[in-house]
């Protein structure tokens, strides 16, 4: 089994100024604090761009219920960012822009299905960024510039510190991964490294599982106490 991919830099730059101008649109706009307050110091804010409801301050990276995500007030008068999104063409589940205010930090944390193998993904775009930001994935650290485009998976424990002296802006695309989506990320590596691999169980987990299937005595749980052992 390969080694899942972490990170892709997709072969798309964007327009850095014309990445500008639509931000500036939005800066003063009302940005809400990051809602989970426990994994950042400093100010960490965002607004949607697309959303349930299409309410700029419905910032939340997984939707409830079925409520269609829409374009929100804010992306009506971000024509840049409209064509971006138009462009990708997958189904979007979230899309915000993140503002890291400088010396904040997001502590060390990691999201929960969010891998491309997993079926769904994450797309970051730059808009304002320093060299002094230090993103680290798994370990790593990654530069990611302005006008670049990048997938990361954030199932693997990562981290963001701004010390430098501007505040750092990315936009933000969570999406669905699809047949056009396979085809961007498929030219990048091989499908092959977007498989999860099965969990690997102890002996004394088998036997615990195998118990529990027996007492169970049915037809599915004798099956699967056969695939086990």
């Amino acid at each position: 089994m390969e080694e899942l991919v972490r990170t892709i830099k997709f072969p798309i730059l964007f327009d850095a100024e014309r990445l500008k101008t639509d931000v500036e649109k939005v800066l003063k706009q009302n940005w809400i604090d990051h809602y989970n307050t426990n994994d950042y110091s400093g100010k960490w804010t965002s607004i949607a761009l697309m959303a349930q409801g299409g309410k700029s301050d419905a910032i939340y990276a997984f939707p409830n219920g079925n409520e269609p995500i829409k374009n929100t007030e804010v992306l009506e008068s971000c024509d840049y960012f409209k064509s971006i999104l138009n462009d990708f063409l997958f189904k979007k589940t979230a899309v915000r822009l993140l503002q890291l205010a400088v010396g904040a930090e997001v502590k060390p944390h990691s999201d929960h299905c969010l891998g491309y193998e997993d079926g769904s993904f994450r797309l970051h775009i730059p808009i304002i960024t320093n060299t002094e930001v230090e993103f680290l994935l798994d370990g790593n650290r990654i530069i990611m510039n302005e006008g670049e485009c990048w997938y990361i998976d954030a199932n693997f424990v990562h981290s963001v510190a701004n010390r430098g002296t501007s505040n750092r802006i990315h936009l933000v695309i969570d999406g669905v991964r699809n047949e056009w989506t396979d085809q961007l990320f498929f030219k990048e590596a091989n499908p092959n490294q977007f498989i999860k691999s099965k969990p690997v169980m102890s002996n004394e987990q088998k036997m615990l599982m195998i118990a529990e299937l027996q007492r169970m005595n049915s037809t599915v749980a004798n099956d699967l106490i056969k695939e086990i052992k």
